[in-house]
């Protein structure tokens, strides 16, 4: 999982500095405090000189521009009058949160009166809010004692969500193929997915595929198999399969390396005998997958980049796709044909020649698994009317399985969703839902329904 990189920016009035300067030491102290609380969570922190005025401000937003942070979380160490600071965080297009503390704990009528001065900044906090609104920033505020409440939790969600926005923004998503033909739902044209979203899409060069395939090395081939051994279950899988589909499969991994890829698709009726990649490589995709790297089936660039951005925030993420409803038991049964996140499997994955009719490619090996039980999400991108997108969310577990496993050999588990499969199924299909989702194992909803707001989506939570 990748860490979140915030930019701390504290907000002061010059006032003080020039009738009580001996205080500043004092507030300083309160910052390096909240630094270290968010240090402590894995959370990166950029931090901005105490800013006053409109030049120090924009300095410092500038800088977390340039610093590459994900959010920017304001922290104000006293009354800061908003004409000084609004305009830097109007003009940025990096996402805010409004961190709204204060040092004491109390404050009543024990309280000596100096320690006015280093707990009135919430009413700093109430006028850049009101300028923020009025000039139409989006702006997010989380309030709450730092020490005796989760608030710093609550703005670290934020940030997670922020980092996986960022990741979505800037993904680099290949494409081996074209989109399946007729499949309509996330069908949309590479140039709106860039112009909208941000995703830039590669699409796999055949000369530069044929270069990589031949670039494949005996010694390559034999140690991956090797490791396979180790890895998977590998007693019933046919030698000169597994040879093949792992050559492949190194083709595969030097031009995600290469084009340095957060995420890709492949549509499996591009790959043919005469193709430089020339067995579908499921193997190398569950493997792909269990490394972090995104990825959707046939084609879909949308769901691939959606599937990068989660597993940024989330380590156990999954394509999957619903194909049966089991009423009996109230769950979903969750497949794809062979892809699946590898290191997910409730037991050691068996290794199996995969049936492939579809085109003339040879059959290919596949790592079969059972998705092991726990808390998880389907969260699924869907294009909506006027160039918009809806972020659905479906909360709910993953069951344990007992007696015989008649599935055994494929890409399979049950998905319980907590709304029960009938309410689900409607709602889903009536947010307009594709068919092609992501799965992720966490407790933490909150922070993909966050990271939906933070892209400016419809988000919809089952």
């Amino acid at each position: 999982m990748d860490s979140p990189k915030i930019g701390l920016l504290l907000l002061y009035l010059e006032l003080y500095d020039k009738s009580m300067p001996q205080i500043r030491g004092e507030v300083e102290k309160f910052a390096d405090t909240i630094r270290n609380e968010f240090i402590k969570r894995n959370v990166s922190v950029v931090l901005s000189p105490v800013c006053r005025i409109k030049p120090e401000f924009d300095e410092a937003v500038k800088n977390f521009e340039a610093e590459g942070v994900d959010i920017i979380v304001t922290l104000h160490l006293a009354y800061s009058p908003s004409l000084e600071s609004y305009e830097a965080l109007v003009s940025t297009d990096l996402p805010v949160v409004v961190l709204n503390t204060t040092p004491s704990y109390a404050f009543d009528n024990t309280t000596p009166e100096a320690e006015i001065m280093f707990n009135h900044g919430i009413h700093g906090v109430q006028d850049l809010c009101n300028l923020l609104k009025r000039n139409h920033k989006e702006y997010h505020i989380e309030t709450g004692h730092w020490l005796k409440s989760d608030v710093i939790d609550r703005v670290v969600s934020w940030a997670r969500a922020a980092k996986m926005a960022s990741k979505m923004k800037t993904s680099r998503i290949g494409i081996l193929g074209m989109p399946f033909k007729g499949m309509g739902d996330f069908a949309v044209p590479f140039d709106e997915l860039k112009k909208n979203i941000g995703i830039n899409t590669i699409e796999f060069d055949l000369d530069d595929g044929r270069a990589l395939a031949e670039s494949i090395s005996e010694k390559e081939i034999l140690e991956e198999m090797e490791a396979d051994r180790k890895r998977f279950i590998t007693a019933g899988i046919n030698e000169g399969t597994h040879y093949k589909s792992v050559r492949a499969g190194l083709a595969l991994r030097k031009w995600i390396d290469q084009s340095d890829l957060d995420g890709f698709t492949v549509n499996f009726l591009s790959i043919r005998k005469d193709s430089p990649i020339n067995v579908m490589p499921f193997l190398e995709i569950e493997k792909q997958m269990a490394r972090g790297i995104g990825y959707a089936g046939e084609g879909d660039v949308l769901t691939a980049a959606l599937s990068a951005a989660l597993a940024s925030g989330f380590e156990e993420t999954s394509f999957t796709e619903m194909f049966c409803p089991d009423w009996k038991s109230n769950t979903i049964f969750l497949s794809h044909m062979g892809e699946m996140n590898i290191s997910l499997t409730s037991s050691k994955p068996e290794l199996i020649e995969k049936d492939f009719p579809y085109t003339d490619a040879d059959n290919p090996a596949v790592a079969s698994g059972l998705f092991k039980p726990g808390r998880a999400a389907i969260v699924n991108l869907a294009p909506a009317p006027d160039g918009g997108y809806a972020l659905i969310i479906a909360k709910g577990e993953m069951i344990d399985i007992s007696g015989e496993d008649m599935l055994k050999n494929s890409i399979h588990g049950w998905f319980r969703p907590d709304s029960g499969i009938e309410d689900f199924l409607t709602e889903f299909s009536m947010a307009g839902g594709t068919h092609h989702s992501v799965l992720c194992y966490t407790t933490e909803a909150d922070i993909i329904k966050k990271f939906g707001k933070l892209m400016g989506w419809d988000t919809v939570l089952i």
